[in-house]
């Protein structure tokens, strides 16, 4: 999203040799963040040639294939603490019915979205905790598609014939926004009226939905997140969704979820904890408070001499060394 926030050309990072964690790290004496090209070139660059860029992350799955026949460059594709789902306003006419909220979710083909829009570089989820994160239930499989069940439940819960489903996305999410609509459209028979908002309306749109103060105009946004801490998704992801003080709810608070997310702010037993975890996401799933959909990797290219290790939600180089073929180790740096 663009900010227009000053940014320096170049941050650099000075190893700290008296760090305590010796195991660790730094193994890397000068790190430079370079802001002063865009991530095209900065992707030619690390592909291309060799001593101006060494690693590029947040790379797209359509260039994946560029990075794993590049001469230069090998691709490191990470399970991410990240989830893409369609948030669901329950405040919208119909929406409130879990049989209407578990149509959608019975209407999508998750295998063919990760393989048309994600390349496959991306893992279906049952609800909304990743699946190789340790509070996702072992026994919750993801929605099925099944478009006559879909379409059974629909019918069953008075949805009129003539009334669209009113979807949106932002333009970061818009090839996946219509890829939904077009199984909404096929599995459940109605029509999708689809609206992508432009970017320099994005902010005023995020101040709607946070603030809560005026009624929102689509029944499902497409919507991607991310868990910063990896380590209790439901403190970041879950919250936000659906706790009463969440920025991103969109419904009325749900009263088994504000009693299971009471539970976990004072639980301290790890092991307790991890299960209210689980409870929490099999709430959320057999309740469809969402349209599930997947949980996308992170993507980073590397340069073929770096040995660089990524993580589950935060960008780190303690870790990361170059082999003496390197350039900068060639050239006497």
């Amino acid at each position: 999203m663009p900010t227009n926030l000053p940014r320096s050309d170049r941050v650099i990072l000075e190893a700290n040799p008296d760090h305590w964690n010796k195991e660790r790290g730094p193994r890397l004496e000068r790190v430079v963040f370079r802001n002063d090209i865009d991530h095209a070139e900065a992707l030619d660059l690390v592909c291309d040639t060799e001593g101006e860029i060494d690693i590029v992350t947040e790379v797209s799955p359509a260039d994946a294939a560029r990075v794993e026949n590049s001469e230069h460059a090998y691709l490191v594709s990470i399970d991410a603490m990240r989830v893409v789902s369609g948030l669901i306003n329950r405040n919208a006419e119909f929406m409130v019915d879990v049989r209407v909220r578990k149509a959608l979710n019975l209407a999508v083909d998750r295998d063919r979205l990760i393989s048309d829009v994600f390349l496959g570089y991306a893992h279906p989820v049952a609800a909304m905790a990743p699946p190789y994160s340790w509070e996702s239930p072992d026994d919750l499989e993801p929605y099925p598609h099944d478009a006559g069940e879909a379409r059974r439940l629909l019918s069953e819960a008075g949805w009129p014939r003539d009334r669209a489903l009113r979807l949106a996305a932002t333009t970061e999410v818009e090839a996946l926004a219509r890829h939904l609509a077009d199984d909404f459209r096929d599995a459940l028979g109605i029509e999708v009226d689809l609206t992508v908002i432009p970017d320099e309306d994005v902010r005023p749109a995020q101040k709607t939905l946070v603030e809560k103060n005026l009624p929102l105009n689509f029944d499902v946004l497409v919507h991607a997140w991310f868990d910063l801490a990896a380590g209790y998704p439901p403190a970041v992801i879950h919250r936000e969704y659906y706790f009463s003080g969440g920025a991103f709810r969109a419904g009325p608070p749900v009263p088994e979820f504000e009693d299971l997310m009471g539970r976990s702010v004072v639980e301290t037993d790890a092991q307790k904890l991890g299960e209210l975890g689980k409870e929490i996401d099999r709430l959320v799933h057999d309740e469809a408070l969402s349209v599930f959909l997947c949980c996308p990797q992170s993507l980073v290219a590397v340069n073929n001499h770096v040995d660089f290790t990524g993580h589950a939600a935060t960008f780190e180089l303690a870790e990361t060394e170059v082999s003496a073929e390197h350039w900068s180790r060639r050239n006497g740096g």
